[in-house]
């Protein structure tokens, strides 16, 4: 069936169109051609009216209304369609445009079902499934999970728009092949991920295993502060990095900095009487992050797993610290892998990951920033530029492009790009996906909630999809105000209540009383009392109910109580 004819100019790369109908941005569209079948993507549509051209007042626009409806060749419907390429090259993965433009006068016409299918959903291997067309969802939308890994990923977009879906969703795809997969968790978001083969880790440091600037940084020494960084270094020898008493060995060299009667130290006893105070409250303050004696955080790390490092309990320079020694670490151990693997090295190579992994930077914007540098940026970047080689694969994740290296963001191989509204954030993606035009970027603002963009190599061609909502992902989506207020105060009631019922002898009783509870409000409850120190908790009489939600989660055994069953994880 015809759409429409060719008018105009014409280029190898785009026509322009007078079609019978108003087509859709991301429709897709067959032109006709001597060297053969040619795909286009429709970016740009537009619809006018001769009846409606000059109207000045209200009076004119309602006259032009009758004239309009009396005159059915008064609307005018024009495309901007960018050409793909041949379309039995685009079935084979490969883009060839021709090297001829479009006659004007060519029809247009719409695609076969099989024609998108095997573009868009091809079965060979590593290809699976994220979606549908946006604009035709009768086709699945398939991604090469091959080329994330080999070229990277970037994955950008607004607050709330999907970005965290998206993550779950390929991470859920790989899980299926017992890949490895590495989310560094910035905000808590995949820690209740509900898929198999998922490895929840709580990252803390190991000091020992840090240099003195990286310490300096764990510590919160202040930039700027380099009498103090100074005494630190000093003070941050091999004998307190092995020494079995670690802070002690540290405070016993900076105490002898401190008591030193050498003139040049003595020019520093105020710093390192600061660094005192400094180790003093770290120790304190820092005591379920900062461990020792945990051996090597890598250990942690499970291959052919989902591993989710949670670094939420981190300060930002913290988690930058712990960021840049998990990558620096993970970089050797692939390469040391490659290596062995090949045969290139006369010594032995120790490693202990086998197969690719795919590294997860959430929140891209704090740890690769653009306008200074951080040492996970360092590492992030030549993971960017060599990963690919020893089967590294850096996938990037951001609310702010603007604010995320360009270096490393144009190293991205492939990106879904979400709902997009800042110019400064349009400008960037443009800058650091050169194939993608400027048409297809102004679309971004319209796009809703779990629409993307793809393009790169990890699909055959750019295409306009619909996310598939990953329902094993718990976490993520906006929080209710209203509700969490109107249901803390029904926790007050039940908390309560719960006291009355504190010499009842068995927890099934309890249970209906506790029937109103969803898994939404389990959540809220949890994480309020979470918050809450000892004497508040006696003070709200929380304190039974605290307990009980918490059997609730850790003992598999009350899933039999048919009101508790749904609260479980």
């Amino acid at each position: 069936m015809s759409l429409g004819f060719v008018i105009g100019e014409s280029k190898p790369t785009f026509v322009t169109a007078i079609t019978s109908r108003a087509l859709s941005v991301g429709e897709y569209i067959k032109i006709g051609s001597d060297e053969g079948e040619i795909l286009g993507l429709v970016e740009k549509s537009a619809v006018s009216s001769a009846a409606f051209a000059d109207v000045r007042n209200f009076d004119e626009a309602a006259e032009s209304t009758e004239i309009a409806e009396l005159n059915k060749r008064d609307k005018t419907f024009t495309a901007h369609i960018g050409i793909l390429g041949f379309l039995e090259n685009l079935r084979k993965g490969q883009s060839i445009i021709p090297a001829i433009p479009p006659i004007p006068g060519t029809e247009i016409t719409q695609p076969s079902k099989q024609d998108l299918e095997e573009i868009f959903s091809p079965k060979n291997d590593g290809w699976v499934k994220i979606g549908n067309l946006l604009r035709n969802k009768t086709i699945d939308a398939k991604v090469n999970l091959d080329k994330i890994v080999s070229r990277h990923l970037g994955i950008l977009a607004m607050t709330g728009m999907g970005k965290s879906n998206l993550v779950s969703l390929v991470t859920k795809q790989i899980s299926k092949l017992k890949g490895t997969v590495i989310i560094f968790d910035y905000h808590n978001d995949y820690t209740t991920l509900n898929i198999p083969r998922i490895n929840v880790v709580d990252a803390k440091i190991n000091p020992r295993l840090l240099d003195a600037d990286q310490l300096s940084e764990v510590l919160e020494i202040r930039d700027g502060a380099n009498v103090q960084q100074r005494v630190l270094r000093m003070a941050f020898t091999k004998h307190v990095k092995e020494s079995k008493e670690f802070w002690s060995k540290l405070e016993n060299e900076v105490d002898f900095i401190v008591n030193s009667e050498d003139k040049k130290l003595k020019e520093i006893r105020t710093s390192a009487y600061r660094i005192q105070d400094i180790i003093e409250e770290a120790q304190k303050r820092f005591e379920d992050i900062l461990d020792p004696d945990m051996g090597d955080p890598i250990s942690f790390i499970k291959e052919g797993r989902t591993n989710v490092l949670n670094i939420s309990e981190l300060s930002e320079k913290q988690a930058n610290v712990a960021v840049a020694f998990y990558l620096q670490q993970l970089l050797k151990d692939r390469k040391d892998a490659s290596i062995a693997r090949h045969g290139k090295s006369k010594r032995e190579r120790n490693f202990r990951f086998n197969s690719p992994i795919f590294v997860i930077i959430e929140e891209a914007h704090v740890f690769i920033p653009k306008d200074h540098d951080t040492s996970a940026k360092y590492w992030a970047a030549k993971i960017a530029r060599e990963g690919r080689k020893f089967g590294l694969g850096l996938g990037v994740v951001s609310q702010r492009p603007r604010s995320v290296d360009l270096n490393v963001l144009s190293q991205m191989g492939s990106f879904a790009i979400m709902k997009i509204i800042q110019e400064d954030d349009q400008r960037q993606i443009a800058s650091a996906t050169e194939s993608t035009s400027r048409e297809l970027i102004a679309q971004l603002t319209s796009l809703n909630v779990g629409d993307a963009v793809l393009v790169g190599q990890w699909t055959n061609l750019p295409s306009l999809v619909h996310v598939e909502e990953v329902k094993e992902k718990i976490m993520g989506a906006d929080q209710s105000a209203v509700n969490a207020w109107a249901n803390a105060e029904k926790m007050k009631e039940l908390a309560l209540e719960y006291q009355r019922t504190r010499n009842k002898e068995t927890l099934g009783e309890l249970i209906v009383e506790l029937k109103p509870l969803t898994r939404h409000m389990y959540n809220q409850y949890k994480n309020i009392l979470t918050h809450l120190d000892w004497e508040d908790l006696q003070s709200l009489g929380y304190i039974r109910l605290k307990k009980t939600l918490e059997d609730v989660e850790y003992n598999p055994e009350l899933s039999t109580f048919p009101y508790f069953y749904f609260l479980i994880f």
